[in-house]
Parts: C-alpha cells; sequence; structure tokens
C-alpha cells in the first residue's frame, strides 16, 4: 500500500505540471482536464516519491509535476511492477500499460542534471474505473 502525496495536471502539453491537490479520474481517459489525457494506453503517469527524494538528494530543484507525473506516490517502487499490475484507490481501478518513456529532447530537468528518472522510473496507466483521487489517499496494488 502506498499513500499519493501529490495530484498533478497541466492543461496543455508542453509546461509543467502542478499540484492540484484533488482531480477526477475518468474510465479510459485520465484525468479531467489534463492535457495528456485520452482514449490511449499512457492516460496516468505515476512516479514514486522515494526515487523523486534520491534525484533531489543528487542536487536536483524539483516540485510535484516537473517529471510530467500525475500522481506522486509514497511507499510503492512502481518501476519493480510488471506491466498489467492492477492499482486500487477507493472505487479507481488503474491499470499498469508501460514502465518508463524517452525523454523528449527539450527535457529540462536532463539539460541541468545530465539525467532524468522518467525513462527508467516512471509508468503510465489506463484508467478502468474513475474516481476522485486526492493526497492523502492510499492506492493499493491488487
Amino acid at each position: 500500500m502506498g499513500k499519493v502525496l501529490a495530484v498533478c495536471m497541466s492543461p496543455a502539453k508542453g509546461t509543467a505540471k502542478k499540484d492540484v491537490g484533488t482531480a477526477e479520474l475518468v474510465e479510459n481517459h485520465g484525468l479531467k482536464g489534463d492535457a495528456h489525457a485520452g482514449t490511449w494506453h499512457r492516460q496516468v503517469s505515476l512516479l514514486s516519491h522515494g526515487k523523486i527524494e534520491a534525484f533531489r538528494a543528487r542536487g536536483a530543484e524539483v516540485d510535484h509535476g516537473a517529471f510530467g507525473e500525475n500522481l506522486v506516490v509514497d511507499d510503492i517502487d512502481f518501476s519493480s511492477l510488471p506491466v498489467g499490475s492492477i492499482f486500487r484507490s477507493g472505487d479507481i481501478v488503474l491499470e499498469l500499460t508501460q514502465i518508463g518513456k524517452e525523454c523528449h529532447s527539450g527535457c529540462e530537468i536532463f539539460k541541468i542534471m545530465g539525467d532524468c528518472i522518467m525513462p527508467r522510473e516512471g509508468v503510465f496507466a489506463r484508467v478502468i474505473h474513475g474516481g476522485v483521487i486526492s493526497a492523502g489517499d492510499e492506492l493499493y496494488v491488487q
């Protein structure tokens, strides 16, 4: 079990995501109002808080959402889970569809640090069943 620490969104692609605290996850779409939501396999992005903290310890000054993640969760190492893993939070059901993604060429974090954790630590999921998710909610790996 993990705890959701941040719920992040951006209204347009190419802009940083900001922690909004609470958002609605829409079935087969993603976070309502997020620029990256849609009917594809990367509807929601998740990143482990511990991985962000380890990156910060190397000198990176990054806020929640800086890597493009929608959900920051403590106590779950997402990159160690297989594709097909199921996550639950209340009525919400997410299915892990992809581990990592290549950074885009203009990744500011990579330019500054020479590294980015999203390609190896971030994961993506599709929304099987929607609902409202908030910082403080528990997230379970089924």
